[in-house]
């Protein structure tokens, strides 16, 4: 082993200095915030917030260990970390005091009908920040002064006209949000991506407003997922934005089309655990829809023939000798002339349309972009926060795909259906339990589950009495039937319960739909609408090249009394479980008696 270079008293000094700075740093909300910046001669300096009527704290999240030499200016891996709104640990308590005592019942199909007036009220103070206007003239550190001073100011119009309680979780990193700003500017068709579950929660109709009038450029919604839903609210979502925002494309995608679709009928699926193959022909649907709407709003300003063979190619079954030899590397760009310096707005420019893929966290768009492709070309994850900052991949040499970070927007949603929506990183999520209650409310969580009430005799027959949920007595009955345990006390772990159970939200195992005003009432119509075979017939084609291994690996607390063995961690220690990819049973996630 290499010996250790010697580490000097006033380098320690330094050390615990810059951890106590870290540790303060933590602490600091959007009243006391500073961001700092240096000028030409390499001082810093700093611009101030705006006095704001309540303190708000922000919580830096998924923050990484730094390590440089003294002295040594290197790559900050904390720069783009989610920055949230800090709850008081009295709204937790309050919270968790909710889940213990208040009795789970049967919310009404309607209240799950959603109104994106509801979520983001067009015309207030919800906005999205945009780019302060710039020119090529102007310097970096001016630049970013504008865009500092601009930030807070905006943050400080929203908490003064909205309390905490009812603002969700949204970006407060101005880095993020200068990523956004750059994927939007050069990029000729901007992609929102949404979740088919619940796209209204994913979809701002200020970023709408913001492509569409100020930048002039074309917006496309994807419903992405559309494999986790029933084809009706398919339809119907679609539907609906059309008739909302004429002047959005919709398409319908999913990464990984079912396979099996009579499985979804077997309530053992809830829990059986499929592992993906990784495989190079991932065959993703609505690739050639996609291409249809780009076709349509470039009007023959750029040549997609080459797109449209490689769809086809993939369609056949294989790539062929050409796509094998085909070089996608980004095209030596001509000398830029004054003209195109001068407006950084430029669309087409080399002849080569570029996509932007935008939208919140855990939504799909790494995963669009790696099925558009046909294999892996970016890394995926369940964790928000795992795409740090855009990148480019060229699809074909006149198609360039950029991907962005997930950006959480501003707007009224309910923390509950925002964690279930997998906007918050749940090994950080310190009281999950209301979460729990809220999707148990809407979804029969105890029948797909099988779980026997905490304070029922053992050895009386399940279901002898009519027992009354709450939502920690979920998590309890979940535990003690996987054999959760904590480890020093070996209590019932019931921190870890809760977090599996919305883990099995977020894949789709238990599957939580919300639904476009009126759908209820006229589901009968969209049942018969039809569109709806269309989407059917879409959702049940076979993957083909991406094989997965469905060998049966059954969870075996689908049998009464199975249980997984205990892995120990400390008494209140979050710990993230190990999951796997399903296939959604949302058709056992009918009316319930």
């Amino acid at each position: 082993m290499p010996r250790k270079k010697p580490f000097s008293v006033k380098q320690k000094r330094k050390q615990l200095r810059d951890k106590r700075e870290r540790k303060k740093d933590r602490t600091d909300g959007v009243k006391s915030q500073n961001l700092t910046y240096s000028d030409d001669e390499g001082q810093e300096s700093e611009v101030t917030s705006v006095p704001c009527d309540e303190k708000v704290d922000v919580r830096r999240i998924n923050e990484q260990p730094v390590f440089s030499k003294p002295g040594e200016k290197g790559y900050d891996p904390n720069r783009y970390r989610l920055h949230f709104m800090k709850e008081s640990r009295a709204e937790i308590e309050r919270r968790k005091k909710i889940a213990r005592e208040q009795v789970i019942s049967q919310v009404p199909e309607t209240d799950l009908e959603v109104a994106i007036e509801d979520i983001y009220q067009p015309g207030s103070v919800l906005d999205m920040p945009k780019r302060p206007p710039w020119t090529y003239g102007e310097s970096k550190v001016h630049l970013e002064r504008k865009e500092e001073t601009y930030f807070l100011t905006y943050l400080e119009k929203i908490y003064n006209t909205y309390s905490v309680e009812r603002l969700s979780y949204f970006e407060h990193n101005l880095e993020t949000w200068r990523q956004l700003w750059r994927v939007l500017e050069i990029s000729d068709i901007i992609l929102l991506i949404t979740d088919i579950r619940h796209p209204v929660l994913h979809f701002s109709p200020a970023l709408y407003d913001y492509v569409t009038t100020e930048l002039g450029k074309s917006l496309v919604l994807v419903l992405n997922k559309i494999d986790l839903a029933p084809p009706a609210l398919v339809v119907a979502w679609r539907s609906y934005f059309k008739s909302k925002f004429p002047q959005v494309e919709v398409v319908c995608f999913t990464s990984f089309p079912k396979e099996h679709a009579e499985d979804e009928k077997d309530p053992g699926t809830v829990l059986q655990k499929k592992r993906r193959r990784p495989g190079r022909n991932m065959k993703a649907v609505g690739p050639s829809e996609l291409l249809g709407a780009c076709e349509k709003i470039c009007n023959g300003r750029v040549d997609l023939a080459s797109w449209a063979e490689k769809i086809a190619a993939a369609e056949v079954g294989g790539e062929t000798d050409d796509d094998k030899d085909e070089d996608t590397s980004a095209p030596d760009p001509p000398a830029e002339t004054d003209q195109d310096r001068s407006s950084p707005y430029l669309q087409f420019r080399d002849g080569v349309l570029t996509i932007g893929c935008v939208g919140h966290p855990n939504v799909g768009k790494s995963s669009l972009m790696n099925g558009l492709v046909g294999s892996k070309v970016v890394s995926t994850s369940r964790t928000p926060g795992h795409t740090k900052h855009f990148q480019t991949i060229f699809l074909t040499p006149t198609v360039r795909l950029c991907d962005s970070p997930g950006l959480i927007f501003p707007s009224l949603t309910d923390k509950q259906l925002q964690v279930l929506s997998g906007t918050y990183p749940l090994p950080q999520l310190q009281e999950p339990y209301t979460s729990v209650g809220y999707l148990a409310a809407r979804v029969p969580v105890v029948r797909l589950l099988n779980l026997r009430h905490p304070d029922n005799d053992p050895t009386q027959p399940q279901g002898a009495r009519q027992e009354q949920w709450c939502a920690w007595d979920i998590c309890d009955a979940w535990a003690e039937k996987r054999g959760f345990r904590t480890a020093k006390t070996a209590r019932t772990d019931v921190y870890r319960a809760a977090n599996s159970i919305l883990r099995m939200a977020l894949e789709g195992r238990i599957c939580l739909c919300v639904k476009p005003p009126g759908y209820t009432k006229h589901q009968r119509d969209w049942e018969a609408h039809p569109e709806t075979g269309e989407i059917s017939a879409l959702q049940d084609r076979s993957r083909g090249g991406a094989a997965e291994d469905s060998s049966s690996d059954f969870s075996s607390s689908v049998e009464e009394g199975g249980k997984e063995p205990a892995r120990g961690r400390r008494d209140g220690e979050p710990q993230e479980e190990e999951t796997v990819a399903m296939s959604s049973p949302f058709d056992l996630l009918a009316d319930d008696d």
